[in-house]
């Protein structure tokens, strides 16, 4: 008597099975393929993707051999070109290359524009920070102590990775227009700092000796030696 019974549930369950499968059927065949043409569409862009970076990471490596050569026009064009239809990060690249080639051409206001641009796209906020403290090392011989600090004034502060940068710049501006308070905070700041690099450390010890040398003040002390007696 148990067969009997457990033979006609598995016919309803088969039953049950055959007229889902004879409504849904079709539907779950489609969307197996649509997940299969899907996954291998995906697959397929990111090749293509890849395969056009890779593209353009030769492109920006030929335009900078130009600018290398010394060509500098012709590396402007190349560079400008994968602005406009380049893949991957390196139409950032190529703004920022632009902009340094503008400089070193001599066209420092074209230069600032292109990295105020840069400054107030849509690229990650390390980029941004990046081409501000650009323009401001561009404009770091003119402009305003001011304009200056409203530019890069933030990035100065402590824990900032691009402080020393900043307080460099904000330090010379400073010391041009005579304000030697300033300057030397700056530059205090910049000797105090445990993670300053050392090219710069020995520039901040230069511009406090000049600084210092300014003022009429003496030489500090030298640090006691640690553990020495009388």
């Amino acid at each position: 008597m148990t067969d009997i019974f457990r033979e006609v549930d598995e016919d309803l369950r088969h039953e049950r099975y055959k007229r889902l499968w004879d409504r849904f059927g079709t539907y779950v065949i489609v969307a197996a393929i649509l997940i299969v043409v899907g996954t291998a569409g995906w697959r397929l862009f990111e090749y293509w993707r890849e395969h056009e970076a890779q593209a353009t990471g030769d492109r920006f490596i030929a335009a900078l051999d130009l600018a290398t050569a010394g060509d500098h026009q012709a590396a402007s064009a190349a560079l400008t070109a994968i602005m406009a239809d380049g893949s991957g990060q390196y139409p950032m690249l190529a703004t920022f290359r632009v902009a340094s080639e503008k400089a070193t051409a001599g066209d420092r206001d074209g230069a600032v524009a292109d990295f105020d641009a840069i400054a107030k796209s849509s690229a990650p906020a390390l980029v941004r920070d990046l081409a501000r403290l650009r323009a401001a090392l561009l404009l770091v011989d003119t402009a305003s102590v001011a304009d200056l600090t409203a530019r890069v004034g933030d990035l100065a502060a402590t824990g900032n990775p691009w402080r020393h940068s900043a307080r460099e710049i904000l330090g010379l501006a400073a010391w041009r227009t005579g304000d030697l308070a300033g300057a030397r905070k700056y530059y205090d700041e910049i000797a105090e700092d445990q993670e300053k690099p050392a090219d710069l450390q020995s520039r901040a010890q230069f511009m406090l000796g000049l600084i210092r040398a300014r003022l009429g003040d003496p030489e500090p002390a030298p640090a006691p030696e640690a553990g020495g007696g009388s």
